[in-house]
């Protein structure tokens, strides 16, 4: 008939991608790394409170404390790299 007509749209749902296992996450080690890192650093300002109580013992260990925790700030902060190129590699891949 004239003026009638006849539309037929196809839907095919798409499958998603199977996210990578969340143990292989780049972004979850880099902040993983990040987060170990940080409870160290503010682990070693625990120690340093404590050992000054007990100075006369353990006075020669304090020093190595500081560069302790110089180390678990630098850790901390490679680990936020990580995860932030990670997550921009990801995003040049398309995958985000």
């Amino acid at each position: 008939m004239p003026g009638q007509f006849s539309v037929t749209i196809n839907i095919a749902a798409e499958t998603p991608r199977a996210r990578e296992a969340i143990a292989q996450s780049r972004t979850l080690k880099g902040t993983g790394a990040a987060g170990v890192a940080t409870v160290g650093a503010a682990g070693v300002e625990v120690a340093q409170e404590v050992l000054a109580e007990a100075q006369g013992a353990v006075l020669p260990l304090v020093p190595y404390l500081d560069t302790l925790r110089w180390l678990f700030i630098a850790l901390a902060l490679g680990g936020i790299a990580v995860a932030v190129w990670a997550r921009v590699d990801d995003w040049k891949k398309g995958l985000r």
